[in-house]
């Protein structure tokens, strides 16, 4: 009697359920964490400081990513700047709120490279790379001139989707409309919710947001 087949036929298919398993598990079927989505600089650079500035990072498509100003607070101590008058590109006296803050970022799994960061305050435009933290929530922005190894990280924190509600309603419907069409279909939502109005939108003053330090 030959006991060799029934054993084989169950290490096979032992191997195929691990297999299975395995593929099912793997980093690469996992979805990464992504940049996009709503971030929060705060002055301490710790989750429980102060606000000074609400980052929105978008997916551009063909592995391009961008930055803009959602929101901004003002700082003691410092100017509130409420347009680029130093800006010398297509930014220059565009107002603070909606300005292009982060550009040509291109993801690779959790970093993203060969971007730059605007500072608003002087028009300065830096080399930058960002990097999600494994469980999403956080966002490390370094800047540097000639080599990231020269640089200076500072950590952003992950806002929730409920945040959204607190920006301004042309800044939602330019850039996350799906968002604004649905704050518009809740009950008591503002009758300027997920439509953007004919006037230039009023530019928020803009406090302490800095480019990373030399």
């Amino acid at each position: 009697m030959n006991t060799h087949r029934p054993i084989r036929f169950l290490a096979l298919a032992a191997a195929a359920v691990l297999s299975c398993v395995m593929t099912a598990t793997s980093p690469a079927a996992a979805a990464e964490p992504t940049a996009a989505g709503l971030w929060q600089r705060t002055d301490t650079g710790k989750p429980g400081g102060k606000p000074v500035v609400w980052v929105l990072m978008l997916d551009r498509g063909n592995n391009q990513y961008e930055g803009i100003v959602a929101k901004s607070f003002p700082q003691a101590g410092q100017p509130n700047l409420t347009i680029c008058e130093e800006c010398e590109d297509d930014r220059k006296n565009q107002p603070i709120l909606g300005i292009s803050l982060i550009r040509d970022m291109k993801r690779k799994g959790r970093v993203y490279e060969n971007g730059n960061i605007l500072d608003p305050r002087n028009g300065d435009v830096w080399k930058a790379m960002l990097t999600v933290s494994p469980d999403g929530q956080i966002l490390t922005l370094r800047g540097y001139l000639m080599t990231p190894a020269l640089g200076k990280d500072e950590d952003w924190f992950r806002l929730p989707d409920i945040a959204i509600s607190q920006l301004d309603p042309d800044i939602v419907a330019k850039f996350i409309p799906e968002q604004a069409a649905a704050l518009a279909s809740k009950p008591g939502a503002p009758a300027t919710a997920g439509k953007a109005k004919t006037a230039t939108p009023a530019p928020a003053p803009k406090g302490g947001m800095m480019a990373p330090a030399k």
